[in-house]
C-alpha cells in the first residue's frame, strides 16, 4: 500500500504547535489538522470529497507538519491524479416502485406494499424490498425511512461479524453504531474504560459482505494501532491476507454506492 512519508519524532518540539481544527496551508493546498491522543505518527488523508485531513499527535510542531507534507508531495499528487481520472459517481434515486437497491451485494426490487400493525415501514419479503405504501408517498419520509432500514439491519449483521476479526488481532469487540459518518466508510473511537466503539457508514451496507468484513476488519485493527503505517497495515494483513485487493475493490464500488441523493418526482 503506498503511503506517504512518516516522520517518527512529531511530539515535543520546538515552536508553534498544531491544534485541532485548524486549516494549514502549503503551497496551493489546504489541509484541516486533527489532533489525536493516540497518534504517535504524522498521518495524512484524501477523503471521500477531496479534502484533505492532516492527523498528528499532541504537540506536533508546525514546522514538522510542514516539513512531512512538503516530502508528502509526491504521493499526494499520484493519490489526487488517480482520484481525477476516476472521480466519485454516486448516483440520484428516486425512490419509487420498481427502483432497485443493493444490500451486502444483492439487488432487490423496490415494491409498494400494506403496512400491517406492528410492521416495520421497510423489510425484505421473498427477495423483494417492500415500502409501505404511505411512506412512498413522500419523498423525504421515503429516504428516512430507507436510510433507517439500512442502519438497523446493518448493526444488527454487523454485530455477529466482529467475532472472528476481533479473535485474529486478540482486541475486545467494540460497540457497533450504524449511521452517516460523512466522509468515512467506518471510525474507531476508545472509551473510557477500554470498550470502544465502531461506527460504520449505512450506505456500506451495500456492498458485497467481504468488503463489509474489510472495513469492520480495518476499524478493529486502529483498537491497537491508530495510524496508518506500515506496522498498522503488518496486523490487518496477519488478519486478513488479502487487505490490499480488497481496499482496492472498495474504492472501485464504493465511488459508485447510493448516498441518499433523492430526485425530484416528475
Amino acid at each position: 500500500m503506498p503511503t506517504p512519508p512518516d516522520l517518527r519524532d512529531a511530539r515535543d518540539a520546538p515552536g508553534p504547535v498544531l491544534e485541532d481544527g485548524q486549516t494549514v496551508a502549503v503551497g496551493s493546498r489546504k489541509f484541516r489538522v486533527v489532533v489525536s491522543a493516540r497518534r504517535r505518527r504524522i498521518g495524512l488523508t484524501v477523503e471521500r470529497d477531496g479534502s484533505l485531513v492532516l492527523r498528528v499527535p499532541e504537540n506536533c510542531a508546525a514546522e514538522r507538519a510542514e516539513t512531512f507534507l512538503r516530502k508528502s508531495d509526491g504521493w499526494l499528487a499520484d493519490k489526487l491524479g488517480r482520484r481525477e481520472e476516476h472521480p466519485p459517481a454516486h448516483p440520484v434515486r428516486e425512490i419509487r416502485e420498481g427502483e432497485t437497491f443493493g444490500y451486502l451485494g444483492r439487488t432487490y426490487r423496490l415494491e409498494a406494499g400494506d403496512g400491517g400493525k406492528g410492521q416495520a415501514p421497510v423489510r425484505l419479503v421473498a427477495g423483494r424490498l417492500v415500502v409501505d405504501k404511505t411512506v412512498l408517498r413522500d419523498p423525504a419520509d421515503a429516504r428516512r425511512a430507507l436510510i433507517g432500514w439500512y442502519r438497523t439491519s446493518g448493526r444488527r449483521w454487523a454485530r455477529g461479524r466482529l467475532q472472528p476479526w476481533a479473535g485474529r488481532m486478540e482486541v475486545r469487540e467494540p460497540d457497533v453504531v450504524v449511521r452517516d459518518v460523512g466522509n468515512r466508510w467506518g471510525t474507531y473511537r476508545p472509551g473510557e474504560d477500554g470498550h470502544g466503539t465502531m461506527a460504520l457508514h449505512w450506505a456500506l451496507f451495500q456492498l458485497p459482505a467481504h468488503l463489509v468484513d474489510y472495513v469492520i476488519a480495518h476499524e478493529l485493527a486502529h483498537i491497537r494501532i491508530s495510524g496508518h503505517e506500515a506496522d498498522y497495515w503488518a496486523l490487518l494483513r496477519q488478519a486478513m491476507p488479502e487487505c490490499g485487493e480488497r481496499k482496492e475493490e472498495l474504492d472501485d464500488l464504493g465511488r459508485r454506492l447510493w448516498l441518499g441523493h433523492v430526485g425530484e418526482r416528475e
